[in-house]
C-alpha cells in the first residue's frame, strides 16, 4: 500500500506539478507562417474568382478581389518584418512588384 502510494505521489509531481517546457514557434516562424497562410489565401480567393468568372457569375468579385488584396499586402509586410527579425535585407524589388500586383488588384473595382 505504501509503495502505491509513493509511486502515486510520484507520478503525480511529474505529470501534473512538474512545470514542462512547451515549445512555442520563434518569432520568425509566427511571421512565415503568417506569410504563407495569408499569401495562399489570397491565392486561393483569385482562383474562386476566376473559376466563378469562366462560369458566368459576377457575384462578389469585387468584394472577393479586395478581400484578397488586403490579405496579399498584409502577406507581404510579414515577409519584410521575416526577414527583418533574421537581419537580413529583403529582396525589396519582388516584394515592391507583390505589393504593387496587390494594390492594382484592390484599385481595379
Amino acid at each position: 500500500m505504501k509503495t502505491f502510494i509513493f509511486t502515486s505521489f510520484i507520478i503525480y509531481l511529474i505529470t501534473i506539478a512538474y512545470p514542462i517546457q512547451t515549445f512555442a514557434d520563434s518569432a520568425l516562424d509566427v511571421y512565415m507562417n503568417d506569410f504563407y497562410s495569408k499569401s495562399n489565401e489570397a491565392s486561393q480567393i483569385l482562383k474562386e474568382i476566376e473559376n466563378s468568372l469562366k462560369n458566368g457569375s459576377r457575384k462578389k468579385v469585387c468584394s472577393r478581389q479586395r478581400e484578397a488584396a488586403r490579405l496579399g499586402l498584409l502577406a507581404n509586410k510579414s515577409l519584410i518584418k521575416a526577414f527583418e527579425i533574421e537581419g537580413f535585407n529583403p529582396p525589396m524589388q519582388a516584394i515592391k512588384a507583390s505589393q504593387q500586383r496587390w494594390e492594382s488588384i484592390l484599385n481595379e473595382c
